[in-house]
Parts: C-alpha cells; sequence; structure tokens
C-alpha cells in the first residue's frame, strides 16, 4: 500500500510535470522536481526516466478521458456526447504528440498499446448509446470510427470541428450546430 504522502509527491510531479510540459515540452526533470516541491531524489523514485514520467501523464489522461463516457451520456444526447468526448480525445492525441516527440519508438507502441482498449471500450459505449436511441447507424464500428477520427489531431485546429462534423454525418448522426 502506497502511503498518503508518496501519493501527494506522487500527484504534485504529475502535476507540475503538465504544467511545465504545457509551457514548455522540453522542461528538465530538475525543473519539474522544483515546480513539484519536490527532491530530485523523491522525483527520481517515483519516475526514473522522462519517459516514465511522460508515459504516466499520457495514461492518467486517457483515464480520465475514457471515465468521462457516463457523465457525458447521463447529461447528453448520445451524438453530442460522442462528438464532446471526440474533441476531447482529439485534444489530447496533440499533447501526446507534442509531448512525446523525444519518446522512444518502445515508448510510442507502450503508449498506444495501453489506449488501445480503453479507448475503444469508451468509443463503443458512446456508440451503442447511439444505436440504441437510433441516432447512429446499426453498422458503426469502434474500430473504424477511431481510424477516421485519427486524422483529426493532424489537421489544422480549425479545421478538426468540420471533419469531425463530416464523420458524423457518416455515421446517420449529424446535428446542426
Amino acid at each position: 500500500m502506497v502511503r498518503a504522502d508518496a501519493r501527494e509527491n506522487r500527484a504534485r510531479i504529475l502535476a507540475a510535470a503538465r504544467e511545465a510540459f504545457a509551457g514548455d515540452g522540453n522542461a528538465s526533470m530538475n525543473q519539474i522536481a522544483q515546480l513539484a516541491g519536490v527532491g530530485p531524489g523523491t522525483l527520481y523514485r517515483n519516475y526514473p526516466s522522462r519517459e516514465a514520467l511522460i508515459l504516466d501523464i499520457y495514461q492518467e489522461e486517457i483515464g480520465l478521458l475514457t471515465g468521462s463516457v457516463p457523465e457525458l451520456l447521463a447529461g447528453l444526447p448520445p451524438v453530442e456526447a460522442l462528438r464532446r468526448w471526440t474533441t476531447d480525445l482529439v485534444d489530447a492525441m496533440r499533447k501526446k504528440h507534442a509531448l512525446g516527440a523525444a519518446l522512444s519508438p518502445d515508448a510510442h507502441k507502450s503508449m498506444a498499446d495501453q489506449s488501445y482498449g480503453p479507448v475503444i471500450a469508451a468509443i463503443t459505449q458512446l456508440l451503442d448509446a447511439g444505436k440504441h436511441d437510433g441516432s447512429i447507424r446499426a453498422d458503426a464500428e469502434p474500430a473504424d470510427f477511431l481510424q477516421l477520427t485519427g486524422a483529426l489531431w493532424r489537421a489544422a485546429p480549425d479545421r478538426a470541428q468540420p471533419m469531425l462534423a463530416l464523420i458524423l454525418d457518416g455515421l446517420g448522426a449529424h446535428r446542426n450546430g
């Protein structure tokens, strides 16, 4: 069992790293330790490498993203929930690629392997809700949707929403807006 102070240190390190990487993708481990208010030893005990830290940030973001589906579906029609969730996914992918420029090919593969199942499960929930209420065509496949939306993070930011509208229209689910 992890001690409360160790959990707090880890949470502070992750928060500081997210902040540091958002401002400067090249922030050093020492800068992150300083921002987190921990010593370098504490940082390296939790994260022996910059890569390990980035992987943990990414996994936490994927967990938050996939965990948001029930709340989205509770408050929004399925198509709007899918639109919002996909927009958040695109934002996460942009951050991942900004953060991950210096990661090894093995780390990139690890990120993809660890996130694929939870992301497909989240998309399945969203599509199934739309299929159930008739707003999404019955033959929509989660893996196909993920592959199509994979192009959105590479698109110019002002093009992502129009492209997403085309994808949703293809699902038989387009709503004006």
